[in-house]
């Protein structure tokens, strides 16, 4: 879909999949734009698809595992040289399986303060800014950790 600047424009569902306090990130595949960066995983909307189902089959695909999109979490456009994309970010619940790097080059899962140590796209490093922000750079060392992330999620 192409706007008035005749950029094409891309809406893309990403998820923060957590487990044990902890978020799941993966390194865009090799060959791909933005290739060796981190990302929150997920893809593009393909149309006539709702942005939660494009996020569970995405994670599906890349991933091989089975996911709940919850709630948006913060939704951010970014304008690239060659397009512009609305990322949308979900609080995800992982329903079964285990990831694994079908579409990606790796996968980890990070304590949220730990985010800043990789490198990830502007568009993902405001998400990163509003977790951050969210938690308010407290995660590990307090024993309620888990509590505040479970809270944070809120999935309906």
């Amino acid at each position: 879909m192409k706007g008035k600047n005749s950029k094409p424009h891309f809406h893309v569902a990403a998820g923060l999949i957590w487990k044990n306090g902890k978020v799941l990130i993966a390194k865009r595949q090799k060959g791909s734009h933005l290739e060796g960066l981190w990302e929150f995983p997920g893809g593009k909307q393909e149309k006539g698809e709702s942005l939660r189902h494009c996020l569970e089959r995405e994670i599906t695909e890349e991933l091989g595992i089975e996911i709940k999109a919850g709630k948006l979490f913060l939704p951010v456009k970014h304008e690239y040289d060659c397009k512009i994309i609305s990322l949308h970010t979900f609080n995800c619940t992982l329903l079964s399986g285990e990831p694994k790097t079908l579409q990606c080059q790796e996968i980890r899962w990070v304590d949220p303060a730990k985010l800043c140590e990789f490198e990830f796209p502007p568009p993902d490093m405001l998400v990163i800014e509003a977790i951050l922000v969210r938690f308010k750079g407290n995660f590990s060392k307090s024993p309620g950790t888990h509590n505040r992330i479970n809270a944070l999620i809120e999935l309906q």
